[in-house]
């Protein structure tokens, strides 16, 4: 192949892969920019009944975040089920709550959400006393890969949603799980704006998780559901779960987590109506 070629190639090639960023910014701005749909509307007020409670710059805030995720994101049913805009709209929703005030993200390692009619059996390796591995089936309303998926369950979805005051979300919880598997491995500690802050997250967040397991190994009232004390990274998601729907308690009894998950979340769900 004559060298002006390679040229040619290598040039249109660095080009590509400089001009993308700004060529996905331009494309955000074209969705953010599109009015948003009647249809949408509606769907929101009925799926999304804490919707009404967001001051109204954030309420635009989301719709904006809706057009673009709905637009990048492919949504993909299972078992049978036709995705439609409802599923798509209530997901989105509830999804982009936990990208408010942060511009131009939308969890950069998402490709697909698989949505299955109902909670899901998964198969997963666990081993015996003996050491030998088996597949053992479990029943799960929601499931985050770090490969680029999210799986939801549509009927634990829309019970998420219509409940947004007793702390328990299974997109928001999964959505977590997200931003905490943008660098890797979930760990419980998501990519925070400092390094500086990584230091008292860890401490805060270690004491509070070892609290929990306290109260689940004797069967202690909790704020938080016990599943959190199976390991740091579901601590983090079900936390986030309360902060968004059950904010008053969780910085009655937790200020620390509560200003902790407030300056991650960029929000302040007190101020709320």
């Amino acid at each position: 192949m004559p060298l002006f070629i390679l040229t040619i190639l290598a040039t249109l090639l660095i080009g590509f892969i400089i001009g993308k960023p700004y060529w996905r910014a331009w494309q955000r701005k074209q969705h953010m920019a599109k009015p948003f749909p009647e249809a949408w509307r509606r769907i929101l007020k009925q799926r999304m009944p804490y919707f009404r409670v967001l001051p109204a710059d954030l309420q635009l805030q989301l719709k904006k975040h809706i057009n673009v995720f709905i637009a990048e994101k492919t949504f993909v049913g299972c078992d049978g089920l036709d995705v439609t805009d409802e599923m798509r709209v209530t997901i989105a929703a509830q999804a982009c709550l936990l990208l408010l005030n942060r511009p131009n993200y939308y969890y950069p390692k998402l490709q697909q959400i698989l949505l299955y009619p109902a909670a899901f059996i998964v198969k997963s390796p666990q081993a015996d006393p003996t050491g030998i591995v088996h597949e053992q089936p479990r029943v799960l309303s929601g499931e985050s890969w770090g490969q680029g998926k999210v799986i939801l369950s549509w009927a634990d979805t829309i019970e998420g949603a219509a409940h947004p005051n007793d702390g328990r979300n299974v997109v928001i919880h999964e959505f977590a799980h997200q931003l905490d598997q943008e660098k890797g491995q979930a760990t419980g500690a998501p990519l925070l704006a400092r390094q500086g802050d990584y230091q008292q997250w860890s401490t805060t967040m270690q004491d509070a998780f070892l609290v929990l397991q306290q109260q689940a190994a004797k069967g202690q009232h909790s704020l938080f559901d016990y599943y959190g004390a199976t390991h740091p990274a579901e601590f983090f998601a079900v936390i986030s779960e309360v902060f968004f729907e059950q904010p008053h308690k969780l910085a009655q009894m937790h200020p620390e987590l509560y200003q902790l998950l407030s300056r991650f979340y960029r929000l302040n769900p007190l101020s709320w109506s």
